[in-house]
């Protein structure tokens, strides 16, 4: 079988890898980068634990080939803190206690964050609406809208 040669940009990083036709983006990430932050939840698209931001788009890693990617910029969790210091969304998930487990915790930062870049200033109805394709089964949501909310206000002063 032949590999795929690809050369991405992750987390502002130039990665090269080989990877096979039916490789995800999730199992390079997980598997090769060791990039184990995002989180294999369904395989299916439907639960948005494996959220990462390709080319400026929130998509669901499990559903990408990795052969497919080259010349992409992909961020991850693992980008998201820089220099030591955490994202304002990351600080604000603390404060509120908006995390239990943290399976779906890395995809649902990156979601807002995707969200914040796109909209600065979300109604709470924005959020949740964003926010639908990512399942938590340990808290009930209103945390973490209220940190996303907390989050776009700290980042617009």
């Amino acid at each position: 079988m032949n590999k795929i040669h690809v050369k991405v940009t992750v987390n502002e990083d130039e990665i090269e890898y080989l990877c096979n036709s039916e490789d995800t983006l999730l199992d390079i990430l997980r598997d090769n980068l060791r990039l184990t932050g995002t989180k294999e939840g369904c395989g299916t698209g439907d639960c948005g634990a494996c959220s990462i931001i390709l080319d400026d788009k929130l998509v669901c890693s499990c559903l990408v080939l990795a052969g497919e990617v080259d010349g992409s910029k992909i961020a991850t969790i693992e980008g998201m803190a820089t220099e030591g210091k955490l994202h304002p969304l990351q600080k604000k998930f603390l404060e509120h206690a908006a995390l239990q487990c943290g399976i779906c915790t890395p995809g649902i930062l990156i979601a807002a964050k995707a969200l914040l870049e796109k909209n600065s200033n979300p109604t709470e109805t924005e959020v949740r609406y964003w926010l639908a394709g990512n399942l938590c089964r340990c808290t009930g949501y209103d945390k973490i809208i209220k940190a996303v909310i907390d989050a776009a206000a700290e980042m617009r002063s």
